[in-house]
């Protein structure tokens, strides 16, 4: 008879936005091989998570693979975890949320797989207490965390093979713990280390539980793991060593180990993830002082007995407070969610439209473009535009369950991103923007509604811990060639040369609308380069701000009193829109200029995309001559205008100004760490019209600038967009 249950679970993944290519590979590398070489296999049973997005592409594209899981499924040899449709980290998004999306996972998979639901995957393991009572109203049983989160809540050794209940308000959870060792070992170790990790653990606790819970993708999709797990023979190994050791070892599920054994006890888990990402979520000079300590630790000759008392890693949620992009999403889904409450609420509202609301809104809480660390999507573009486009298609299909169609102007003014300082939203039917007048008076946001894309979802370059290690190894190495080298504790790819050039931080915001003085020799070298050239106190200085309603026009004015290369001047900008109109326009206006002295005035748009170096993404003169790709590096002396163009997008945005200038663009491009190593990603292009500015005899000087934003795919009629929302398109 067996004395020692292993559950295998695997979490199968690929978020919202994720590109084509990426679900084929993962598939054809990961997912389809393992699934054949488990079939051969009927004595080992495991269970399955298989994310919202990942499983719906699975649907459409690869109905066989669906079918096969079923069959299993039928058969009792697997085991479907259910979860938030979408992947949302759960203490993310609002309790009504977290149920919904549980619910709404649950309903798919029993249609999809014949599956009840009982357990469910909690996305990256990111925990709070509260949690209980939302999984449990939702229906679930059990869920699995990591064995770092019980032992921060006092429980260690061999009390982490089993489950325990925990509770909030009154409601009960049965949550596993996670073994890390197996997900060190398993597959990167050969199967023999598993097998003395399990065989000690059976001679220690007969009747014990242990879980092995991690991605999927690790078997086949991440570098070199192909391969190993399938050319190698690993996984076949490994499923062999199981089998011949059916005697003592059994493979089993949560659900079956909950009905034939009782807890080990009650506890309460404390805030938490996995070990890794508290690590990630720590500021960069925190992390560094961590990883110091964190060494000395594993040097000590007692490690073994501090190890369970060193808690310091980061807070989740601080995630949002390290990066405002984060914050930005975050926000901004808040505030759509309170406003989908709101309307279902009322009884005069179409449901079908707040139910494509809702879908589209679930689609805006995937995690992985929320936080950054090895795996996080934060520095990808693709998946924080997915976010803007999810979030955009919920605000439509708001707006016309509240009957707003046709050409329309609104403005409100309220605290949207959550600072204690009051926003203005401004408007219409093409287009919605976000300004900021507490810093900068900049435009933060703005959607182009027809495209599904916010131009602004830009990303600032910023310290990062690991920039430190792409330092130290190309300074060992001399040079930053391209491949991979060792820093001395680990293998530290560098996916394209001289990186450590490209390792810049910017100082103020890459947003649209950054108001400037510089010296008058100031070049496009000293802006690339990020050096100290600033001469005012305006780009991230707060403005007053007032609004404006005439008609079917709508704006916010603001000012602000400020210095100039020393000299006090106040600038006032203007930001208009009207009804049907793809167009913003900005009209800037300088008073109490100096009349003997000339000042280099610039304003700074930021304009994000998919690709920089991509011949169907560039820039173009009013006279339709292409001036080079998005990445390119313009420096006019004398231009009254110029295009942006993203076919891919299908989307243009024109600028132009009514008093000729200069024109500077360049790339703002991050050094950032992915599973793969590290390389330099495309994040926005940096627009900069600058005037060499004289006052009139008044002392004034003024210009309008125009951005008009486009598409040029017809708009889906309402009762389309929402349909095609409601069936997952």
């Amino acid at each position: 008879m067996s004395n020692l249950r292993l559950i295998l679970a695997l979490h199968n993944h690929q978020p919202v936005g994720n590109f084509e290519d990426v679900f084929e590979t993962a598939y054809r590398d990961s997912y389809l091989p393992f699934l054949e070489v488990l079939e051969r296999y009927p004595e080992i049973a495991f269970a399955l998570h298989t994310s919202g997005p990942l499983l719906e592409w699975l649907v459409d594209q690869k109905p066989d693979y669906v079918a096969r899981v079923r069959a299993l499924v039928e058969a009792g040899r697997v085991e479907i975890l259910g979860g938030g449709y979408f992947e949302p980290i759960m203490t993310m998004i609002p309790h009504a949320d977290r149920v919904g999306q549980i619910r709404s996972f649950a309903a798919y998979l029993d249609d999809v797989f014949g599956a009840k639901v009982r357990g469910m995957w909690t996305p990256e393991r990111v925990w709070e207490q509260h949690l209980v009572s939302a999984f449990a109203e939702a229906g679930v049983e059990y869920t699995v965390l990591d064995d770092f989160h019980f032992e921060r809540a006092g429980v260690s050794g061999d009390d982490l093979f089993g489950y325990y209940l925990t509770e909030d308000e009154g409601r009960l959870l049965k949550v596993f713990p996670g073994s890390e060792t197996l997900r060190y070992t398993i597959p990167f170790q050969e199967p023999h280390a598993t097998y003395e990790f399990l065989r000690n653990l059976a001679a220690r606790r007969p009747g014990a539980t242990v879980v092995f819970a991690d991605d999927g993708e690790k078997f086949g999709s991440w570098p070199e793991t192909h391969d190993h797990v399938y050319k190698r023979g690993w996984l076949k190994r490994f499923c062999d060593m199981l089998v011949g050791n059916r005697d003592w070892l059994a493979s089993t599920t949560f659900g079956r180990t909950v009905d034939a054994t009782l807890p080990l006890g009650k506890l309460y888990i404390a805030d938490g993830s996995y070990r890794e990402m508290t690590e990630w979520a720590l500021p960069p000079a925190r992390h560094q002082a961590y990883e110091q300590a964190a060494k000395s630790v594993r040097q000590h000759d007692r490690s073994a007995e501090i190890r369970p008392f060193f808690r310091a890693g980061g807070f989740w949620r601080n995630f949002k407070a390290r990066y405002p992009e984060s914050d930005e999403m975050y926000t901004r889904m808040l505030w759509l969610s309170r406003r989908l409450a709101d309307l279902s609420a009322r009884p005069d509202v179409d449901p079908d439209y707040l139910e494509a609301a809702r879908r589209e809104l679930y689609r805006g809480q995937c995690n992985c473009p929320y936080w950054h660390g090895a795996f996080g999507g934060l520095y990808l573009p693709h998946l924080r535009g997915a976010i803007y486009q999810a979030l955009i298609a919920c605000h439509d299909a708001l707006d016309e369950a509240e009957g707003k169609v046709g050409p329309r102007a609104a403005l409100e003014v309220a605290d949207f991103n959550l600072d204690a300082r009051q926003e203005v939203r401004i408007e219409n039917d093409r287009l919605v923007a976000f300004v900021r007048p507490a810093l900068g008076g900049h435009l933060y946001e703005l959607d182009v509604r027809k495209a599904g894309v916010n131009v602004l979802a830009t990303l600032d370059r910023r310290p990062e811990a690991y920039h430190q290690t792409i330092r130290d190894v190309i300074r060992a190495r001399g040079s930053a060639e391209q491949g991979a080298t060792h820093d001395g504790d680990g293998h530290v790819v560098l996916k394209q040369d001289n990186l450590d050039d490209r390792i810049v931080y910017d100082d103020h915001p890459r947003k649209a609308l950054v108001d400037h003085f510089y010296p008058l020799d100031a070049t496009l070298d000293d802006l690339i380069a990020c050096r100290s050239i600033e001469r005012g106190d305006f780009a991230t200085g707060a403005y007053l701000a007032r609004i404006r309603r005439e008609g079917d026009r709508v704006g916010v004015v603001m000012e602000r009193p400020g210095l100039a290369d020393g000299r006090p001047v106040k600038v006032r900008k203007s930001i208009e829109t009207v009804a049907g109109s793809p167009a913003l326009e900005i009209r800037y206006e300088i008073e109490d200029l100096p009349p003997d002295a000339c000042l280099h005035f610039a304003v700074e748009i930021n304009l994000a995309g998919m690709a920089g170096h991509a011949d169907d993404r560039y820039y173009s003169a009013p006279s339709g001559e292409r001036l080079g790709m998005l990445d390119a590096r313009i420096d006019r002396p004398h231009m009254e205008g110029l295009s942006l163009t993203d076919e891919w997008l299908d989307l243009a945005a024109e600028i132009s100004w009514t008093k000729p200038c200069g024109v500077w663009c360049f790339p703002i491009e991050t050094v950032s760490q992915s599973e793969g190593g590290f390389e330099g990603v495309y994040q926005s292009s940096a627009v900069i019209p600058h005037w060499h500015v004289v006052g009139d005899e008044a002392g004034r000087w003024e210009v309008l600038i125009r951005m008009a934003f486009d598409s040029r795919k017809p708009a889906a009629e309402p009762a389309a967009r929402h349909r095609a929302s409601l069936a997952g398109v």
